[in-house]
């Protein structure tokens, strides 16, 4: 094993570093309600926009269609969420998907649930190197312009360093000594930054790890997604984990009226304003294909 993975100490490094910072929100000196509504919106704006409905319904599966530029500000929301670059992404769930529970899956958690949960991002094995995991998973996006740009020189990385560090920018131009400015910018950067990625990032991996542990499956998929709800309600209607496996290019997650899924509703206000177009719904034919079975 440790000839096939090798740890990747810099992510350590940075996931070690981000968790800490994360932690000075408990410090109250860091507390503000600026803060709090800026990790609020944060977390709406760049998990559910960025990642949620950007990253995953967009350019992973294309369950819609919208502008370009509106599909670009996706991309760099969910590019901020420190969570790799768009194409690399996208490359990793269409591989889980393409191998979903069996050995291949880059997050599989017949490894076990921390394997699934985050230990796979802190090695680096030989089959999952960005180069040949793109060029096969996800060479349409790397022939837009943008994605092969952020790709190169970990330029995507500089995009999220800049709205990490947004928060001090405050202390330029809010009034008061400085002590009091760079007081208030710590905590919209503590808040806003660390601890709302940290919240985002543990919401995205219990996607991977939990709902494909415990849950109840109402299709019968070959794999060993679950629905959570849970995880329905803290990933905005991300932890319908069976349906979505059922129907990846949904852009409707939540098939039953109290399968909550806020990320659906948010690109059914898009397709209000006319910007969502070409929306793939939920396959009729479903149960059908996959017979509802009792979870063992």
């Amino acid at each position: 094993m440790s000839e096939r993975l090798k740890l990747k100490t810099d992510t350590l490094v940075g996931f070690i570093a981000v968790h800490a910072l994360a932690l000075l929100a408990l410090l109250p000196w860091y507390f503000s309600w600026t803060g709090v509504v800026i990790f609020t919106l944060g977390l709406y704006i760049f998990g559910v926009l960025g990642i949620n409905i950007g990253f995953h319904r967009l350019l992973t599966h294309r369950a819609f269609s919208c502008p370009l530029w509106l599909e670009h500000t996706l991309a760099i929301l969910g590019t901020s969420c420190l969570q790799f670059s768009p194409a690399f992404w996208v490359a990793i769930h269409r591989r889980h998907h393409h191998y979903a529970d069996e050995e291949p899956d880059p997050h599989s958690p017949i490894k076990g649930f921390l394997w699934a949960h985050f230990e796979w991002l802190l090695v680096r094995a030989p089959d999952m190197k960005p180069g040949p995991m793109t060029d096969r998973y996800a060479r349409d996006l790397l022939r837009d312009p943008l994605y092969a740009k952020l790709e190169r020189r970990k330029n995507w990385m500089k995009v999220r360093l800049a709205f990490f560090f947004a928060g001090f920018g405050y202390i330029l131009v809010r009034g008061g000594s400085f002590i009091e400015a760079f007081q208030f910018g710590s905590s919209l950067f503590i808040w806003g930054g660390p601890l709302r990625t940290v919240v985002v990032w543990h919401s995205t991996w219990a996607v991977n790890s939990v709902t494909h542990i415990w849950g109840y499956r109402s299709y019968n998929t070959p794999d060993d997604s679950r629905n959570n709800p849970l995880i329905g309600l803290l990933a905005w209607g991300e932890g319908w984990h069976n349906n979505h496996h059922a129907d990846p290019t949904s852009a409707r997650h939540g098939h039953k009226w109290w399968e909550i899924d806020l990320s659906w509703n948010t690109i059914q206000l898009l397709m209000l304003l006319g910007l969502a177009t070409k929306v793939s719904m939920p396959s009729p034919n479903l149960a059908a294909t996959y017979p509802k079975t009792k979870t063992p």
